[in-house]
């Protein structure tokens, strides 16, 4: 039985998108990187490319929705009614983020025993807030997560683009977006607004042989989980109340 395009689209992705999004914090914070405090600038223009990146992998497999998220399979499912994407894209995603987690370690590999900050360590896998207030932090992922879902849209939106957008444009803006909320909203709990990004490399770091890693703060994981899940269904209802 062959494999379907949309569902490996997910999985590579998804693993694209987080071996450059966690890569470029690996350089910011690990010990003795070449980019070392390179600072905030440096990870969310990285994480916008790591976007960009990653759509275009998904839509060139075949995948023409590109998700790379479950909020955004759980927004589409509250707009169009295709649950059966819920069973098939979100353990796609999921599995696609661990796997690019797993090559963040190995590209890093000799950076982490000289790091002596546990909390830099888990940074290059999963989120965590600046300030530790959990309605807050959830908050904060429910409005970035709101944001991306309904931009995103929009940017689709045949009020927008009569004709649709120029082939290849797509994953630029939807990069641009994420650069935009990372530059304005980001900053707050390192903007997961993407369970499978967060849930993924959390999951791997709490397995792999890292020296000195610390724990993997599972008390606050669900915080990246279900925030971005509340505020991709926000923005599906309004999406569908305005007819985006």
């Amino acid at each position: 039985m062959p494999l379907d395009p949309a569902v490996v689209g997910e999985f590579v992705g998804t693993a694209i998108l987080i071996l450059l999004g966690n890569g470029v914090v690996g350089g910011v914070l690990l010990a003795r990187s070449k980019a070392e405090n390179a600072g905030w600038i440096a990870i969310t223009t990285g994480w916008a490319l790591a976007v960009f990146a990653g759509v275009a992998v998904a839509i060139s497999i075949g995948d023409s929705d590109a998700h790379l998220n479950p909020a955004f399979t759980v927004a589409s499912v509250v707009m169009t009614g295709h649950a059966e994407r819920l069973f098939t894209y979100i353990p796609a995603q999921i599995l696609g983020a661990m796997t690019g987690a797993v090559l963040v370690w190995l590209v890093y590999l000799p950076h982490w025993e000289p790091t002596a900050d546990t909390g830099k360590k888990l940074a290059c896998f999963s989120t965590g807030p600046a300030i530790r207030n959990p309605p807050s932090n959830f908050l904060s992922e429910v409005i970035g997560t709101f944001v991306l879902v309904l931009v995103a849209a929009s940017l689709f939106s045949h009020r927008l683009a009569p004709g649709g957008l120029a082939g290849g444009l797509g994953p630029v803006l939807v990069g641009a977006v994420v650069w935009s909320i990372g530059l304005s909203l980001g900053a707050t709990t390192g903007y997961a607004i993407n369970p499978a990004r967060d849930f993924g490399p959390r999951l791997v770091h709490s397995f792999l042989p890292i020296h000195g890693k610390g724990t993997s703060d599972w008390g606050y994981a669900w915080v990246p989980v279900f925030g971005p899940v509340a505020g991709g269904i926000a923005a599906a209802l309004f999406i569908r109340w305005t007819g985006i």
